[in-house]
């Protein structure tokens, strides 16, 4: 054997290695991120006799809990319905607003445009906790409690700077010299935002939207400050109140289930839209 192949056999070894550690590795924590699911899975198919069990399959799976989750006493479909209500609107708002204010922060340059987008993105730091009191109060006098607004204004000052500052870099990253060529074809700088710019900023918009709609539909603090009317309840609060026979009895099943309805569309969601959500974040982070 020659001096040549020896260092190239082991590098083909070391390569080899790598390769195994690397996929070890992501199936550790994709295992790791799953395995909550898959429990809840689990829990949410034992009847109330084998919740506690340990095995990793119920002995006799059941959907009692799912009829429990959606019979009139809990309202949970009414829930879904209004958690999916304010989600839409905090989304399309949220990027309506946000498409529109990073595009004008890409492009021009104007005195205290940083600091404009440091106060932009303090803004999504100040803890909910802090402002959620002032906010009852004002919410309170304007009579807007156990309204769609008390849950939508709220979401929105968290999103929009989220938004404003994901989007702000997506555009940083398209060359200037697009709308420049569709100008000089005759479009007006509105035509080529709308013609040129906007298509091509589909994956990072997409992306954005995702993860706004994920965090509103997550959302539990505000709306059970705000609501307190069981037919405005999202489905977080009225998780939350899920009560069972007695007082001594927690339905730990009906709780699993509900938790699978609410987790399911998010999976479905990110799983059908993977390919944009990839292409969104990795044409984010690529230098033009």
């Amino acid at each position: 054997m020659s001096t040549a192949t020896v260092p190239a056999a082991r590098r083909t070894k070391r390569t080899s290695w790598g390769s195994v550690l690397s996929t070890f590795g992501i199936l550790l924590i994709v295992i790791y991120c799953l395995a909550p699911f898959y429990w809840m899975i689990v829990s949410s198919l034992r009847p109330d006799t084998e919740i506690f069990d340990n095995s990793w399959w119920p002995k006799h799976p059941s959907l009692e809990n799912y009829q429990a989750v959606f019979s009139s006493t809990n309202n949970f479909t009414q829930g879904l319905i209004n958690s999916l209500i304010v989600s839409v609107i905090v989304t399309v708002v949220a990027l309506a607003i946000a498409t529109f204010a990073s595009y004008a922060l890409a492009r021009l340059d104007f005195r205290g445009k940083g600091f404009l987008l440091v106060i932009v993105l303090a803004t999504s730091m100040f803890p909910l906790v802090a402002i959620i009191v002032p906010l009852l109060k004002n919410f309170s006098a304007w009579g807007w409690i156990n309204t769609y607004q008390a849950m939508v204004i709220p979401d929105l000052s968290f999103s929009l700077p989220l938004a404003v500052w994901n989007l702000t870099s997506f555009f940083r990253q398209m060359p200037q010299e697009l709308e420049q060529s569709a100008m000089v074809d005759g479009c007006t700088p509105g035509q080529a935002f709308r013609k040129v710019i906007l298509p091509l900023a589909a994956p990072g918009i997409f992306t954005t939207a995702i993860i706004i709609f994920i965090g509103a539909w997550n959302e539990f603090l505000v709306a059970v400050t705000m609501i307190n009317d069981p037919t405005m309840q999202p489905a977080t609060v009225l998780l939350s109140k899920f009560t069972g026979a007695s007082q001594f009895n927690t339905p730990f099943g009906s709780q699993m289930a509900a938790g699978v309805i609410m987790t399911l569309p998010l999976v479905v969601m990110v799983l059908l839209f993977q390919r944009r959500i990839v292409a969104g974040l990795a044409a984010g982070g690529v230098k033009q």
